[in-house]
C-alpha cells in the first residue's frame, strides 16, 4: 500500500474509473450480443433495432475514453456489415 496521500489518491480514483469503464463495456458487450443473436436469427427487423442501440453505446463508450474511437468505428462497421447481409 501507498504510504503518499497523492498516491492513495491515485488508487481510489483508479479503482472508480475501473469500475466506470467496466460497467460501460458490460453495456456494449450486452449490445452487441443482442445484434449477434438476431443476426444468427435472420430476424432483420429485431436486428435493426439492437443495432441502433448498440451504436449509441458504443458512441457513448468512445466520447467517454473507454474506447478508442476508431474501435468504436470498426465495431460499428462490422455490426453494420453483419445485419446488412440479412436478406
Amino acid at each position: 500500500m501507498a504510504n503518499i496521500k497523492s498516491a492513495k489518491k491515485r488508487i481510489l480514483v483508479e479503482r472508480r474509473n475501473a469500475a466506470r469503464n467496466k460497467a460501460i463495456r458490460s453495456t456494449v458487450k450486452t449490445a452487441v450480443k443482442k445484434v449477434n443473436t438476431a443476426v444468427e436469427a435472420k430476424d432483420k427487423a429485431a436486428a435493426d433495432a439492437a443495432l441502433k442501440s448498440a451504436i449509441s453505446e458504443i458512441n457513448k463508450a468512445a466520447s467517454k475514453g473507454v474506447f478508442h474511437k476508431k474501435t468504436a468505428s470498426r465495431k460499428i462497421s462490422r455490426l453494420s456489415i453483419a445485419v446488412n447481409k440479412i436478406a
